[in-house]
């Protein structure tokens, strides 16, 4: 799972990146402003790459997901890519556990069917 859904938040990361870079045109919000919203936001993207095995990882995710679909009332486009990554994200969290218990019943077969030495 951590695969999965490390690789979705990297892709977050740079979509809010460049959605920041959208929003300094916005006349009516700061340069401050846009950096200090976007920066935190793409840091907890990688943050959660750490943190997404851990309890609580995934609801975290998941808050940041509305977040990002959130940030369409500033940047209209970040809608649909919101939408977009949320799907990614129950993908990468759905089959991420999936892939998991699949490694774990490989590795208690494999540990099953060897011989012991005794």
């Amino acid at each position: 799972m951590r695969t999965l859904c490390s690789s979705t938040l990297i892709g977050e990361f740079f979509v809010i990146g460049f959605a920041g870079l959208v929003a300094m045109k916005d006349p009516d919000l700061s340069m401050a402003t846009v950096w200090t919203v976007s920066g935190v936001a793409m840091f907890l993207c990688v943050l959660l790459c750490g943190l997404v095995t851990r309890p609580g990882g995934v609801a975290l995710g998941w808050a940041l997901q509305v977040a990002l679909i959130a940030s369409g009332l500033v940047v209209p486009m970040m809608f649909v890519l919101g939408v977009i990554f949320a799907a990614l994200w129950w993908a990468s969290v759905h089959y991420g556990r999936r892939v998991d218990e699949a490694k774990a019943r490989f590795a208690a077969q494999a540990d099953s069917s060897t011989p012991d030495a005794a």
